[in-house]
């Protein structure tokens, strides 16, 4: 499965490390899949990284506010494993948002911003992670995590601005 796309010129600086198709879970008779691609920065760690995923949900069937509160909530489970992966732990809940992205077609996004923190060569690292999933005729997650020391608030800004720019793989103006 495709993953969605992210407007070119906003990934300067980021490298695609990954892309993976997966069935992040199962819930009764529905079966989600995602199709995902992650960038990273390089960087000393911990690098800053981003993904964007595509869900597929089986059976076949249009978002509605159920359907929304299963994936919001197992969106924010699977992320925080993969954080765990990435040995960013001690995540607590700061924020929970909405935000506009760019699709004029799509809904708000629902942004939940976590605090963490990581070991990188015997010193603890702040790390600050956000997550934002949305509908735009198929459900949307992007997000990423990044150290909250130098550079944080245009970390910030540029990993939102990635967020925002996420589209599904058919629209034209964006490339991946």
């Amino acid at each position: 499965m495709e993953p969605p796309v992210v407007p070119r010129d906003r990934l300067d600086g980021w490298t695609l490390v990954a892309e993976a198709t997966e069935r992040p879970f199962e819930a009764g008779p529905v079966s989600v899949t995602a199709g995902t691609a992650r960038y990273e920065r390089e960087t000393p760690p911990p690098r800053p990284f981003f993904f964007a995923s595509r869900l597929r949900v089986s059976p076949e069937t249009g978002p509605n506010p159920a359907l929304t509160r299963l994936v919001e909530s197992r969106a924010r489970e699977g992320f925080r494993d993969r954080l765990a992966e990435r040995d960013i732990t001690g995540l607590a809940r700061r924020d929970e948002r909405r935000i506009d992205v760019d699709d004029p077609d799509a809904s708000r996004a629902t942004l939940t911003v976590s605090h963490g923190r990581c070991e990188v060569d015997g010193e603890r690292v702040s790390v600050e992670a956000l997550l934002a999933v949305w509908e735009a005729g198929e459900y949307l997650l992007a997000g990423g995590a990044y150290p909250s020391g130098d550079d944080f608030e245009a970390t910030r800004r540029e990993v939102l601005s990635l967020v925002r720019g996420v589209r599904p793989p058919d629209d034209d103006a964006v490339e991946r």
